[in-house]
């Protein structure tokens, strides 16, 4: 495989920042602790880390599928808060190591696909606009929520014990 260059690597740079800054945020942290509300949300650390695995796994199976893949088990009761709510078994190194593998896989996907300009009409849902997006427009988005959830997590750390992943 070759290194990517231009507009690829510039993307490939950005994902992986934001997911480093995400990831920093459960550093030397017990699973107790990474499942621990500490602010008015629901949001805990290990469960942003699965909600953007969650997310950045779904997103490329869209590029490569389009939007048949864009559903929740709602059969069996699977639903939106779901995504956040680690299930037994699903540690903090569980969860980081699934991570680790949907990251490998975004990054192969976006060195290797032929072109950036593939799209894919949206799934129809009241948070989507009506269109296509682009293997381009998924990329940017997943930049945009990973380094959202990694802000939403950061405050999170700090309020656990005071440490500050961002500054």
């Amino acid at each position: 495989m070759t290194t990517p260059t231009g507009e690829r690597a510039d993307l490939l740079d950005a994902l992986a920042n934001a997911r480093n800054f995400l990831r920093l945020t459960t550093q030397n942290l017990t699973d107790a602790q990474a499942t621990q509300r500490t602010t008015a949300s629901e949001l805990t650390l290990a469960g942003l880390i699965k909600h953007v695995d969650g997310a950045e796994a779904g997103w490329t199976h869209f590029i490569q599928h389009g939007q048949e893949v864009m559903t929740w088990d709602e059969e069996n009761g699977e639903t939106w808060t779901d995504t956040f709510t680690p299930k037994p078994g699903e540690t903090l190194a569980v969860l980081l190591a699934r991570y680790a593998e949907t990251a490998q896989r975004t990054d192969n996907l976006i060195t290797t696909l032929p072109s950036l300009d593939v799209a894919h009409p949206l799934p129809e849902a009241p948070w989507f606009e009506k269109g296509s997006w682009t293997a381009r427009r998924v990329i940017t988005h997943l930049i945009a929520e990973t380094a959202q959830h990694a802000g939403h997590a950061d405050i999170i750390r700090e309020a656990l014990d005071g440490q500050k992943s961002m500054g």
